[in-house]
């Protein structure tokens, strides 16, 4: 019977360290794994929706699944309890792991530490806890964390076929697509997310892994929200050229490079997804 080990992170999950010690643990011998994600509210003066921190929280989970599972290591998801230690006793009592690895940031800036959240876990499920710390700001990670933000351009073959190219490079790309809603009507959703759809389905049939969410309205904010719930590497924005574009119209391009101080690739579409259900609503990009 394989055994269960619970892999509890948030900021944290897409860590090196953390990610090695799993396809170690994987290699020792018959292993599920289980990674669960609270859904922490990122502290930012941005006004940030609960339906946001879940989306975001569920895409850090789908991205370290896929992860795993393209090793071939049985893996499996989901977003828990904001307060961490509910949540990791929730996934204790589901899934009875004989095991946890927990990943934190260091000391100094993790708030899970700073309310003892090992050896609480320790003393309450009787298990050994292994912990380890990752440091976001100098730990090397295995792969570059790309944030795609596109809408009526996301069917573009001009997106599809840049982000593709990123396969020749020298480290591994992990993708999260964000698409801002156009309005917050359900026609506008409904649009977004088969948008959403649609790109990720194509990134996947090419071999990549990619998640994704619906974003704010806002395509600025959209990006800012990101930042704040992950960690990342580089921008890509898909936009109609010149001025039928609304999105470079707001001078999007140049705001996000000065507030996000990443690489920003913009990508300029020709043609509008063709895999968009009509009438759903038209997002300005």
């Amino acid at each position: 019977m394989k055994k269960t080990i619970l892999v509890v992170a948030n900021q944290t999950l897409s860590g090196a360290k953390l990610l090695e010690k799993v396809i170690e643990r994987a290699a020792e011998g018959e292993a599920r794994f289980v990674a669960v994600v609270p859904q922490n509210r990122p502290h930012s003066g941005l006004v940030i929706y609960d339906e946001a921190v879940r989306d975001a929280a569920q895409v850090r989970v789908d991205l370290a699944v896929d992860y795993m599972r393209q090793r071939s290591i049985e893996a499996f998801g989901e977003v828990g309890d904001p307060d961490p230690f509910t949540a990791v006793m929730d996934a204790v009592a589901e899934h009875n792991p004989s095991e946890i690895i927990l990943s934190t940031l260091p000391a100094s800036t993790s708030g899970w530490l700073r309310r003892d959240l090992v050896e609480r876990v320790e003393q309450a499920s009787g298990l050994p806890v292994e912990h380890i710390v990752i440091d976001l700001e100098h730990d090397r990670p295995l792969f570059t964390v790309t944030l795609v933000v596109a809408a009526r351009t996301a069917g573009g073959h001009e997106l599809h076929d840049r982000l593709l190219a990123r396969r020749n490079d020298e480290r591994e790309h992990l993708f999260i697509v964000v698409v801002p809603l156009a309005s917050k009507d359900g026609a506008a959703a409904s649009r977004a997310r088969g948008q959403l759809r649609g790109l990720l389905r194509e990134l996947k049939d090419d071999g990549l892994v990619a998640e994704g969410m619906v974003g704010d309205p806002d395509p600025y904010s959209a990006v800012m929200n990101a930042l704040q719930f992950f960690r990342l590497d580089e921008i890509v924005i898909s936009t109609f050229a010149g001025q039928r574009s609304g999105w470079l119209r707001a001078n999007l391009i140049e705001r996000v490079k000065d507030a996000s101080r990443l690489p920003v690739e913009h990508v300029e579409a020709e043609s509008e997804t063709a895999s968009t259900p009509a009438g759903a609503g038209r997002a300005s990009s």
